[in-house]
């Protein structure tokens, strides 16, 4: 996975992605009939599949062929790519604006209860992901 900034995920990438980060490695069909299990609309099979295809040319997804069926699984952990999301979004907020965005987040940060900011503190000095 390249270190560019990642995509923000639509609304059926967002829920194919959740099936995948909650399944592991799995097929069109596998992500189709859980997302229709429990949606209102029914997905049809070329739609998830499309979706699946584009994730995999965005490299959030990994593409594996076994015979004529294609294998997906996500390129990173949900965690990961949460991290790399938020840390993308505050990187456009600071080159947009700059110190003063960096104000009202330290402004946010003291109205906290002192155990949330304590845990911030800690999360802070943990290594981001690779």
């Amino acid at each position: 996975m390249s270190q560019e900034r990642l995509p923000e995920l639509h609304e059926l990438e967002r829920e194919v992605m959740a099936e995948i980060w909650s399944r592991g490695e799995s097929t069109v069909r596998d992500v189709l009939d859980g997302l229709n299990a429990r949606a209102e609309k029914t997905r049809a099979y070329t739609t998830v599949m499309t979706v699946m295809s584009r994730l995999a040319e965005k490299e959030l997804l990994v593409r594996r062929r076994s015979g004529k069926t294609d294998h997906y699984s996500a390129a990173m952990s949900q965690d990961d790519y949460e991290e790399r999301r938020a840390a993308g979004e505050v990187a456009d907020l600071v080159d947009a604006y700059g110190d003063t965005v960096l104000v009202h987040f330290a402004r946010s940060i003291q109205q906290l209860d002192p155990e949330r900011r304590k845990e911030l503190r800690r999360l802070a000095g943990k290594k981001p992901s690779a």
